[in-house]
């Protein structure tokens, strides 16, 4: 009897640690994301992140840097698209989390996310432009498509300016949110009709 009861004690934790283990590692693991192999090294004299950059492909990419944060928005060429960063500046290297849309489309094609990073360098010579050089990925990825950009002189970013309703504006924003418009509504009044000659 007592062999009976301690082989179902045994069958039942059995069956409780396979039920367990199979919840917790379902499918096969999560590849890990692709990450640049760049380090970061001092600024050039006299450099800062905030400005704006020019890419032929991603455009004219505006960057704030207060602190450790820094933050940039570009507009693409074709102006239909936009995105914006979010990072940790350490020294000349620039991590960042991204996103990108596309403004009038709705679904799973209207938004890119990634990561990338950037290194902030300075061309050798006299009267040189100074340039930030790297790569985004898409989803855990930081590398894929390259990106280099030149800082334009005597350009003040915008950040603000940049930027559209996003997906889920379209169509006049969110179902579930508030008005948003200012004033007051108009009073109905009646309409000015003539009545028709008979």
């Amino acid at each position: 009897m007592r062999i009976r009861a301690l082989l179902s004690t045994i069958i039942s934790l059995l069956f409780v640690c396979f039920v367990v283990s199979s919840t917790v590692s379902c499918g096969p693991p999560k590849p890990q994301g692709k990450t640049a192999s760049v380090k970061a090294g001092s600024m050039p004299a006299d450099a800062e992140w905030t400005g704006v950059y020019y890419s032929p492909l991603f455009g004219h990419l505006h960057v704030v840097h207060d602190g450790n944060l820094v933050e940039g928005r570009w507009q693409r060429p074709r102006k239909g698209q936009w995105g914006k960063l979010q990072g940790n500046a350490d020294g000349n290297l620039l991590k960042f989390d991204w996103q990108e849309f596309v403004d009038g489309l709705v679904g799973p094609n209207s938004k890119k996310v990634g990561k990338g990073y950037f290194l902030y360098t300075r061309p050798t010579g006299e009267n040189v432009d100074d340039e930030i050089v790297g790569q985004i990925g898409r989803g855990d990825d930081e590398v894929g498509t390259e990106w280099k950009a030149i800082k334009q002189r005597n350009t003040e970013p915008d950040i603000n300016s940049i930027g559209g309703s996003g997906a889920a504006d379209v169509g006049g924003g969110d179902w579930d949110s508030d008005n948003t418009e200012d004033g007051e509504p108009d009073e109905p009044t009646e309409p000015d009709v003539e009545a028709p000659e008979l």
